[in-house]
């Protein structure tokens, strides 16, 4: 099977070759757990995964017409990094290689997009998965890493303005960094960095409100619940937490949702635990 991979790999490597490659699942799924069987085979193989062994190539501008796999044109290559970065990835020698080498930043141009065209649609939905599998590993060097670029302010977008879909990957991403106490730190360390996180939050509850998916509700629930745990932002949530979450908004949403109602029923007890009550039965400031 290695005999197999490099011969995939020499194929790759050829330009004329390049684009109907990506165009199928050209290495077979079970060529994948070879990878990560191949200590040396990093170096060769990154170049021509992502160049098609002539070097990577960005396209000049990422919000025209659409991009076609078939083109001539070499910058519509990009699309071929997601199933490479999957390929990339299944192990956690592989993965900490993918991560020196820094090879999730390949995907973020793909991030910044703001064109709404299935084309881009998928490109964002796609490299969202890849950033999504990382993360989902609960590895603390995959946290370390994603802290070092934007891939806060880029998901925080996402889930501003995208598809469902891509709100739900971008805010699961969200999630599995603030369940890292690292995570959570970062993001707490500074007012500006809770208010922007808290206001989109706060958007998308409106929003839901109007448009219901339980699966993304759950996914915002989780994150207000894991930003609870820090005591400023416990403090600055008890003035800005959504009047959508503490009554019945999403009751019918959530009647079947066990989990995610017990987490806004911890999330509702941990705002009000440390406050202090008046004869009148006003909340005031804790002293």
């Amino acid at each position: 099977a290695p005999g197999s991979l490099s011969q995939c790999l020499r194929t790759f490597s050829l330009g004329d070759l390049w684009g109907s490659a990506c165009l199928s699942p050209f290495l077979p799924f079970s060529l994948h757990r070879h990878v990560s069987l191949l200590p040396n085979w990093a170096p060769r193989a990154l170049p021509v995964l992502l160049g098609g062994g002539s070097g990577f190539e960005l396209p000049s501008a990422l919000d025209p017409p659409s991009p076609h796999p078939k083109s001539g044109n070499r910058g519509h290559q990009v699309p071929c990094i997601e199933p490479s970065s999957q390929l990339i990835f299944p192990g956690p020698q592989s993965r900490s290689a993918f991560l020196a080498a820094h090879i999730p930043l390949f995907l973020y141009p793909f991030l910044h997009t703001v064109s709404k065209t299935r084309p881009f649609e998928y490109l964002r939905l796609t490299s969202l998965g890849v950033i999504g599998a990382l993360v989902k590993t609960d590895e603390q060097e995959v946290i370390n890493f994603l802290l070092t670029t934007e891939i806060i302010p880029l998901c925080l977008r996402i889930m501003e303005s995208g598809s469902e879909l891509s709100k739900t990957v971008a805010t699961f991403i969200l999630q599995k960094i603030l369940l890292d106490d690292t995570g959570l730190a970062y993001i707490c360390q500074t007012y500006e960095r809770f208010s922007h996180v808290a206001m989109i939050l706060g958007k998308m509850v409106l929003q839901l409100s109007k448009e219901p998916s339980a699966r993304l509700l759950k996914h915002v629930v989780r994150c207000y619940l894991r930003l609870s745990d820090n005591p400023r932002a416990r403090e600055a949530l008890r003035q800005c937490l959504p009047d959508q979450l503490k009554d019945t908004t999403f009751a019918q949403v959530l009647k079947d949702d066990t989990t995610t109602k017990r987490w806004l029923a911890q999330l509702v007890k941990n705002l009000q635990e440390g406050q202090v009550t008046d004869p009148r039965g006003i909340p005031l400031p804790p002293q």
